[in-house]
C-alpha cells in the first residue's frame, strides 16, 4: 500500500513527534512492502526513518494547512504525491483533504475539549478552524491511544465505538523484561527529580513546582529539573532548587531519564502518558497523577497521587526520593506492566486500522 502521512509534527520534537517518529520507524521495518510518504511543510530540518519518503513544501505549516482547512486546497493527498491507498494523520489538526483516499486519524486526548481554558486564544481558534470533531467523524477509522481516550471520543464527540481502534503506544526505549538498561551518564552531580514535556497549564508544571517547594521545606534533598518548553517556563525558572533546561532530546534526554531519582507526570489529563513508560523502560520509577489511563498502562508500576493535590504530591516526592526499596519495587511492577507495550505492536495496530479503512 502507498500511505500518505501528515508529518507536520516531526520538527517540533514534542509528544506527537516522538509518537510519530517511533511509529513510522516500526511501520517501515515491519511493512517493507508499503510505501510511506511523509509530508512536512516549512524549511525546518527534519529526519525521517529509513524506508520513508519525505516530501516538503516551502510554505510554513500554519499557512498551508490553515488554507487547506478553509478551502480544501491544497489537499494533503496531493501534497503527498497523490495515488494513495490511505492517509494517516497522527493527531487531529487543520488540514485540507480531497477524499481520494480513506483517512485514518489518531487521537491522543481531548484536552482541548475538556480543558479549553488551558490553551491560548490563538490555540483555541486553531482548534476551531480545524473542525476537529468533523474531521474525526469523517475518518474511515479513528485510532485512540488508550481505552480512556476511546471513551472520551464516544462520550464527547459521539463517535461510533465500532469505528474506533485502541492502539497503545510503546515506551521510548523498550527493554527486555527483567533486563537492566545500559547505564547513562548523570545529568548533574546532585540527585534530581525529572519532569519531561510541554510547560503548559494542562501538564500542571506549576502544581509540581509548588509541591516540590513544600517537599523541599520538609527536607527533600533533590533538585527539580524540567525538560521542555512552553509559556509557563518563565514562571518556573529561578525558583529555589528548580532548573528549566528547555527542549531536550536524543542522548541527552536519555541520560536525563537514566540519572533521575524519579520522573514526575502531574498532568490534569492524559490520553496515554508516554513519559512514565519512558522512565520505566530505563529503570526509573514514575510519580503520576492517579488518572484512569494508568490503570491500563502502568498498574502498580507508579507512585500515584490524586490529581491536583499539591500536598499529596509533596508526600509522594518525599516517599519516592527517600526510599530506594520503594523505587525498585515500582520499577519491577512497572516493567511487568509495560512489557506488552511495544512500538512493534503499535505499528501492527496502526497497519490493521489502515487495512480496515481501505477495505471499508
Amino acid at each position: 500500500m502507498r500511505i500518505g502521512v501528515d508529518a507536520r509534527h516531526l520538527p517540533a520534537g514534542r509528544g506527537v513527534a516522538r509518537y510519530l517518529q517511533h511509529a513510522l520507524a516500526a511501520l517501515a521495518a515491519r511493512c517493507p512492502g508499503d510505501e510511506l510518504v511523509a509530508f512536512v511543510p516549512g524549511r525546518a530540518p527534519v529526519a525521517v526513518p529509513d524506508g520513508v519518503e519525505l516530501r516538503r513544501s516551502a510554505l510554513p505549516g500554519r499557512a498551508l494547512h490553515g488554507l487547506g482547512a478553509a478551502t480544501g486546497r491544497p489537499a494533503l493527498e496531493r501534497l503527498c504525491g497523490g495515488r494513495l491507498d490511505a492517509v494517516w494523520m497522527p493527531a487531529p489538526a487543520p488540514v485540507g483533504l480531497d477524499g481520494s483516499a480513506p483517512l485514518v486519524l489518531t487521537v491522543h486526548d481531548l484536552s482541548f475539549v475538556e480543558r479549553p481554558g488551558d490553551f491560548t486564544a490563538y490555540e483555541r481558534l486553531w482548534h476551531r478552524a480545524g473542525r476537529l470533531r468533523r474531521l474525526a467523524r469523517r475518518a474511515a477509522r479513528v485510532i485512540a491511544v488508550s481505552g480512556a481516550t476511546r471513551d472520551a471520543l464516544v462520550a464527547r464527540w459521539g463517535l461510533d465505538p465500532a469505528r474506533v481502534d485502541v492502539v497503545h503506544e510503546g515506551p521510548g526505549t523498550p527493554v527486555a523484561a527483567g533486563s537492566d538498561p545500559p547505564p547513562g551518564p548523570p545529568a548533574t552531580a546532585a540527585p534530581y527529580l525529572l519532569c519531561v514535556g510541554a510547560l503548559e497549564p494542562r501538564k500542571a508544571p506549576e502544581l509540581l513546582a509548588g509541591a516540590y517547594a513544600r517537599a523541599r521545606a520538609r527536607g527533600l534533598a533533590a533538585e527539580l529539573v524540567f525538560a521542555g518548553e512552553g509559556r509557563l517556563a518563565a514562571r518556573l525558572a529561578g525558583r529555589p532548587g528548580v532548573r528549566v533546561l528547555g527542549p531536550v532530546d536524543g542522548p541527552r534526554l536519555d541520560a536525563l531519564y537514566r540519572g533521575a531519582l524519579a520522573v514526575v507526570a502531574p498532568a490534569w489529563l492524559e490520553g496515554f502518558g508516554l513519559t512514565p513508560l519512558e522512565a520505566l523502560a530505563r529503570g526509573v520509577a514514575p510519580v503520576v497523577a492517579d488518572l484512569p489511563v494508568y490503570d491500563e498502562t502502568l498498574g502498580d508500576g507508579a507512585v500515584r497521587f490524586p490529581p491536583g493535590d499539591a500536598e499529596a504530591l509533596a508526600d509522594a516526592l518525599l516517599r519516592v526520593a527517600g526510599d530506594p526499596a520503594l523505587r525498585a519495587a515500582v520499577v519491577a511492577a512497572g516493567r511487568r506492566a509495560i512489557a506488552p507495550l511495544t512500538w512493534e505492536a503499535c505499528a501492527d495496530g496502526i497497519r490493521a486500522a489502515i487495512e480496515r479503512a481501505v477495505a471499508a
